[in-house]
């Protein structure tokens, strides 16, 4: 009765061990941008991130996951969740377009990193619901539309 609940068990470990190999997994753990580009539908916003300003400060992560370790990989999680069911049954929108709660915490890591800049700004009477991007949408992905050709984020292109 338990040789084949051991052999299952096997089984099932296998399968799972050669998927995560197989899509090499662990680079989703890490910070690489190209990692981010896997997916051709992230094309446009890889390339105009590399062209924008914000590539020589920045990775993908430093501005749309949280810097505390859990909630980082929780918010990695989540969005690798939903990227892979829309992938799987073709519900990709022509316009990605961030959750509320992605929303937010962009407009966190982008307080974190520009608090000296915006420190007047928040006294301003201007102040309030806006998020930064709002403004400065081209900022962080450059103009949109502008890039045809999808390069990748590696050593031998820098």
């Amino acid at each position: 009765m338990k040789l084949p609940i051991i052999i299952g068990v096997i089984a099932i470990l296998a399968v799972v061990g050669t998927g995560l190999y197989v899509t090499d997994f662990t680079a989703y753990l890490g910070n690489n941008p190209s990692t981010c580009n896997n997916c051709h539908v992230m094309d446009y916003v890889y390339e105009g991130w590399y062209h924008a300003g914000h590539s020589e400060w920045t990775t993908c992560n430093e501005c749309h996951t949280p810097h505390a370790l859990i909630p980082k990989y929780i918010t990695k999680a989540q969005s690798g969740y939903h990227h892979v069911t829309a992938f799987v049954f073709g519900n990709i929108p022509d316009a990605i377009r961030a959750k509320p709660h992605s929303r937010e915490i962009v407009q966190e890591n982008c307080k974190r990193c520009h608090e000296a800049t915006i420190a007047n700004i928040d006294m301003s009477p201007m102040a309030g619901e806006r998020f930064c991007f709002d403004c400065h949408r081209s900022s962080a992905h450059g103009e949109r539309g502008i890039s045809i050709l999808p390069y990748k984020h590696t050593e031998e292109n820098q």
